[in-house]
Formats: structure tokens, sequence, C-alpha cells
């Protein structure tokens, strides 16, 4: 029996399914998502993504128009256990039309909380937020618009780690992508219209972000194509063999070019938003057991973000790494006991230090033939 099916009912979950469809119009999803209960709160939660649905948006605000727009909304959120990209995904609805996702952080922290709130109640999650952006742009073309929700966070049993920012630095700094994009206009440094010309084919999409690094001299640009094209790059890793081979080298040549990055992030927000280059690095390093080059990356990772972090969680992941990757290159600590007046006796069982692949606990037990876990006893449970 599917998810959906579970939390919903086989009806609902047919209808779901049957809406997600890109033949079926929203409408089947207004009725799908009728019954819903709003839970208020002024906690700020950036949605991604909003680059790929500017038409469901612009119909959302009324239709497109060269002034700058600001409409409050009523979204609904839901999860989408089938997505091929991340199993936590939570989708963002508003009028029926998906217009972004939370980010995958977010989704990941937020995610049971809203199954237990769809359980309780028996209806969907809506949230308030706001549809902001548009306008013109030198170019002539629109600008772009995005979507920011408000929450609180203990409605979904989720500890704030990051406090609600000011008001010119909404979506809390994930990864400053929102914030840069609804600030273009009123910035000469750099242009982000760039975005409204990629492809929505992911193979297409990344030919054209690598002719537009050969030339665009802006940091904040070559930051945010960079993102880009390692997303695209990862996402298009079952298309063609070379993707995850190229995956890497954009990573790698992004990270040359950080140091410059860095001074042009803090001077635009105040603060270094999310760099999630590293921690996904980290990641892959640590799927092939390359401990040092694990280690590099979370390092590297810690220096960039130095003490200007928006997100402390995300520096307290590669601590956790950077811990877990060093003891792994020290190797198993092995030791035998003593007596209680200090001299040697004969040795009993070895006692070795694991470290946790998951959280980066380190834990001890007896040395034993056969494969050593992976995961501490918490993890295991």
């Amino acid at each position: 029996m599917g998810i959906l099916r579970r939390l919903f009912g086989e009806g609902e979950e047919r209808v779901a399914v049957q809406a997600r469809q890109a033949s079926r119009s929203w409408t089947d999803l207004i009725t799908y998502f009728d019954r819903h209960v709003v839970h208020a709160g002024s906690h700020d939660l950036e949605i991604v993504g909003e680059s790929n649905y500017q038409e469901a948006l612009w119909r959302v605000v009324g239709g497109q128009n060269s002034e700058r727009v600001r409409v409050d909304v009523l979204a609904v959120v839901a999860t989408e256990p089938d997505n091929p990209y991340d199993p936590n995904a939570i989708s963002v609805w508003i009028d029926g039309r998906k217009v972004g996702y939370f980010c995958r952080e977010d989704a990941q922290a937020y995610r049971a909380g809203l199954i237990k709130l769809y359980e309780e109640n028996r209806a969907h999650v809506a949230l308030n937020g706001v549809v902001t952006g548009g306008g013109l742009r030198e170019d002539g073309r629109l600008g772009f618009l995005g979507v920011w929700l408000y929450c609180t966070p203990a409605d979904f049993d989720v500890e704030v780690v990051v406090p609600p920012a000011p008001w010119t630095l909404r979506g809390n700094i994930m990864t400053g992508l929102t914030e840069a994009i609804l600030t273009d206009e009123a910035d000469d440094s750099y242009d982000l219209s760039w975005l409204s010309s990629l492809p929505s084919d992911n193979v297409a999409s990344i030919a054209r972000l690598r002719d537009l690094l050969k030339d665009d001299p802006d940091p904040i640009d070559r930051h945010f194509m960079y993102c880009e094209l390692e997303e695209r790059l990862y996402k298009s890793r079952e298309v063609f063999t070379s993707a995850l081979d190229d995956y890497d080298q954009a990573c790698s040549l992004h990270d040359m070019e950080m140091d410059g990055i860095r001074e042009s992030l803090l001077a635009k927000f105040g603060v270094i938003p999310l760099l999630d280059t590293y921690r996904q690095m980290a990641v892959r390093q640590q799927k092939a057991k390359n401990w040092t080059e694990a280690l590099r990356w979370s390092q590297r990772g810690l220096a960039l973000y130095g003490e200007d972090v928006a997100r402390p969680d995300a520096v307290e992941d590669l601590r956790k790494r950077v811990s877990a990757y060093s003891a792994k290159l020290a190797g198993p600590v092995a030791r035998t006991t003593t007596s209680s007046v200090g001299r040697d006796t004969a040795p009993r069982a070895a006692i070795e230090t694991l470290t946790c692949e998951n959280c980066g606990t380190h834990w001890e037990r007896a040395v034993t033939r056969g494969r050593k876990p992976r995961l501490c006893p918490a993890c295991r449970v």
C-alpha cells in the first residue's frame, strides 16, 4: 500500500496521482486540497524553485504586468514521496498551481510534522505567505516573482536554529538566491536575468550554463550559475554517464572562485548563505570512502563560513563531518584493561572506538570478527 493511500485514503490517493500528471488541469488540485487547516506564524520559510513556475505565479497575482507586485496568498503544502530527486520533498501550491518547494533541509525537518498534522486533522496544511517581485528590468524583461511562507516551526515539531531574519533578508538566507532575485533590479552589480533564459530540459540547460560561465565576470552571477549547473548535473546522473564526473569538476571550479565569491556574498547579504556544495561534496567523498577528500571539503566549507554564517546548523553539520572523517583517518583505537592498582593484567577483549557515519558520534565496543557497524546504536534503532 502506497504512502498516499495510507495517509489520505484510496480515493484521495487516486486524485492526487492524477492531478500530479502534467496533462491534468489545476482544478483537480483545488478540489483535492479543498480541506485544509491554516497554521499561522511569523517565522519565514524560503521557497525554492520558483524560477520553474513563473507562469503559474503570474496567474496567481492576476496576470503579467510591468509593475512590482506584492500579493498575500494562502498556500497548501504537501509531501511528495514519489519525487524522483528527494523522497522528503514538500511542494507548495497556490490556487491549485504548484509554485515551488521547501528547500531540501527544511523539507527534511518539516516532513514528519507535516504528516502528523494531516493525520491529526484529516486535512491538508495551509500557510499564509506572499508572492512578491516582478517589475521591468533594464533589458525590458519581467522580473522574477518569489514566494515566502510564514509558519510556527513548533507546530511541526521543528526547533528553530536561526531566528527570523529582518525584513530586508526575508527567507533566512538559505541559498541567497531568492533575495538576490528580488533585489536584482535595485542592484546594478549583477544581473540574474539569465535564469529566465534557461531551458527546462536539464541537458540543454547545462550547455547554456557552461556558455554563460565563459563570459560573465560577476561573482554573484557566477556563484548562482555554478549552483544551478551543479544541481542540473546531479539530476542528470542517470541520463548520461559523465554527469557525476562533470558534477565533481563543476564543484571544484566553483570552489576555486569561492574566496572572491565569499567577499561579494558577504557584501551583499552581510552573512554567508548556505553553501551546499561543500556538504554535498563531502557526502560524495564519504560514499567513496575517500576520507581525506571528505575531510578537505568539510574543512574548506568551515573556513568559508567563518564567523559570518547565516545558518549555524550548516556549520554544525560540517563540524560533525570533520570529527567523523578525522576519526576515520586515525583508524580504530584498541586498548587493554588494567588492574585497579594500575598494573597491567592479562589482556581482556580489545576495545575499539568507532565513528557513526550518520551523526559523527564515537562509541566503543569489543573488537570482534566480521564487518564493522557503520551506525552507532542510537542511529540503528
